[in-house]
């Protein structure tokens, strides 16, 4: 099997939807939350609560659109199949989060936003799953890849940085005398599932599939995610994936508590999350020759030390005496975590379809939805136990939505904001450092794999 080359009109077709993906996840990620909390009233043990319980159904729904991807055999694909009909629950989930009936309120409003926000996430593993699966598939170079994701992860970012100017105009509408924050997210909500429809068309239009790789999953479930887990390789990053995910899922529910609460300047929340994502784009190009030089392994542990001590620092914000003062280290720590997220968001999926990959060296199938399934549910997983316990410290230790908050409010928060990151990403490095699929290794398993396919032919 020869090296599979991306060109340009696939590269721009499969990052396209990604712009979408990252709008909307970040809009729910950063402001959703508050939102709820500070917008809609709901108690943030409540909130904290539904995203807890919407991890738990993607145990089931994450890993079942994993595994039936896999087996699809339609004249779509096995991907496109799954990501042209995601575009619709999407739509009615992401509208339905921003815009809740005026006349619900209490448990009413409660239960409105736990379908809302279950709905959506459920639709976005519809698409979310095979989408990562299928840009495993487009290539089979152990550096192409990485430009593949890279892209991608620019994309992303660029969405998630359009989401950055929506979430500056709610605010600006909050903190405005006699705005109306409601009207303006259905608005801007309906503005996004368009546009994210449109992007999913255009991709399923424009991309095309290995049919080679259609039909190689002959196992059950059972047996499809038994394999992930027995592949040594896998399991490790599962492991440092749900690691990391910890400490990083408080960082995108805290910010603007942070910005607010702590720093005191709640309008700079946009401007500080920019300083984070610029680099996180800009990034890319400079962590694909260092990858190419020094390694993928090697590169991705500096990357996720760099994120974890870039965060770690923000743990001094509430012991800073001025406004300006905890704005200049908000702002430098959150550039430098951008530059280790373009490193994460661009070798991380690469190192993960070089896994995937040595799954079909010993087995003889491609089970990229299940792999990326799995992956899809660690880090959701994670984020759903910290939302858990980021709403639960908010109210045990003291938390009075649009009030000045206690000494005992604001470091609590930094605690799971700096110190936990910090913690997180360490440990992840030290494990990673175990991790053994080298590029030399990758290149015996390449061989076999051609070989094969050519014996086949």
């Amino acid at each position: 099997m020869s090296i599979q080359r991306v060109n340009s009109k696939t590269l721009l077709a499969f990052g396209a939807p990604a712009v979408g993906a990252g709008y909307m996840y970040l809009l729910l990620a950063l402001y959703v939350m508050k939102f709820s909390t500070d917008v809609l009233l709901i108690a943030p043990a409540i909130m904290g609560l539904i995203f807890s319980v919407s991890r738990i159904w993607d145990a089931i729904s994450d890993p079942l659109v994993g595994y039936l991807s896999d087996r699809t055999t339609t004249s779509l694909g096995r991907r496109r199949t799954w990501i042209l009909f995601s575009f619709v629950p999407i739509a009615i989930g992401f509208y339905a989060v921003f815009a809740p009936p005026f006349s619900l309120s209490g448990d009413a409003l409660s239960w409105w936003m736990a379908a809302s926000i279950i709905g959506f996430y459920s639709a976005m593993t519809i698409f979310f799953v095979p989408h990562m699966a299928l840009g495993a598939e487009l290539s089979n170079d152990y550096h192409e890849r990485s430009r593949l994701f890279g892209l991608r992860h620019a994309f992303y970012t660029f969405g998630s940085i359009l989401s950055l100017a929506t979430m500056q105009l709610l605010l600006n509408e909050e903190f405005r005398e006699g705005g109306d924050v409601r009207a303006m997210a259905e608005e801007y909500a309906l503005y996004a599932v368009v546009a994210m429809s449109v992007l999913v068309l255009y991709a399923v239009v424009y991309l095309r599939e290995r049919p080679e790789f259609q039909g190689r999953l002959s196992s059950s479930p059972t047996s499809a995610f038994r394999d992930v887990w027995q592949n040594p390789h896998a399991r490790l990053l599962v492991i440092v994936t749900f690691i990391e995910n910890v400490g990083s899922s408080a960082i995108a529910v805290l910010t603007l508590y942070v910005t607010q609460y702590v720093v005191g300047a709640p309008l700079w929340a946009p401007f500080i999350i920019l300083a984070y994502m610029l680099p996180s784009t800009a990034s890319v190009p400079m962590w694909l020759p260092l990858s190419r030089r020094f390694g993928k392994i090697k590169v991705w542990i500096v990357g996720m030390a760099l994120y974890g001590v870039s965060f770690g620092g923000m743990f001094f914000l509430p012991f800073l005496d001025t406004v300006d003062a905890r704005l200049t280290l908000i702002i430098v720590m959150a550039a430098f975590a951008g530059l280790a997220a373009g490193c994460g968001g661009t070798i991380g999926p690469s190192v993960q379809g070089d896994v995937i990959d040595y799954d079909e060296y010993k087995t003889g199938e491609r089970k990229e939805g299940s792999y990326f399934a799995v992956w899809n549910f660690t880090y959701k997983s994670a984020l759903g136990f910290m939302l858990l316990l980021t709403g639960f410290v908010l109210e045990a230790s003291g938390f009075v939505p649009n009030q000045p908050q206690t000494m005992t409010v604001q470091v609590s928060m930094v605690t799971l904001y700096g110190a936990l990151p910090l913690l997180c990403y360490i440990i992840g490095a030290v494990m990673f450092s175990r991790f053994k699929l080298t590029e030399q290794e990758y290149s015996v398993i390449r061989a076999e794999l051609d070989r094969r396919a050519a014996a086949a032919d």
